[in-house]
């Protein structure tokens, strides 16, 4: 990784986020740039923090899980946050496979009823 600093501008254009989310996760303390004045320059462990919050995200990650899995390498080191990663991450399978299980039965009864619908308006045309 590069010792570069991205500037605020760089790094919404790199994580495509906007400046809000940008200041956002500064606020609640998931991101903590260096800063000059007023301007704000983003360390490689911002970047790789970064990195980790929008891969969380993806996942369904609450913010708040994640500041807290962030927490435990600051404090208990690589080992620790890996096996709070693998609990976070079975409780997220879970809670995914059951929003998984809703959408497939949402989707075969929406399938169902516009096939009965499409039925009622052949019908209606036919008549």
């Amino acid at each position: 990784m590069s010792d570069r600093r991205l500037t605020f501008k760089e790094m919404c254009a790199q994580f495509d986020v906007t400046p809000r989310t940008l200041r956002y996760y500064e606020y609640i303390e998931l991101l903590a740039p260096e800063k000059e004045g007023r301007s704000r320059y983003y360390t490689p462990r911002e970047v790789a923090r970064m990195t980790l919050i929008l891969r969380g995200r993806k996942y369904g990650f609450s913010l708040e899980e994640i500041r807290q899995w962030l927490l435990i390498y600051e404090e208990k080191g690589t080992q620790a946050q890996a096996r709070a990663f693998v609990e976070l991450a079975d409780r997220q399978l879970v809670a995914l496979e059951e929003q998984k299980r809703e959408l497939d039965k949402a989707i075969g009864e929406l399938k169902e009823l516009r096939s009965e619908s499409a039925k009622d308006a052949e019908t209606v045309r036919i008549t």
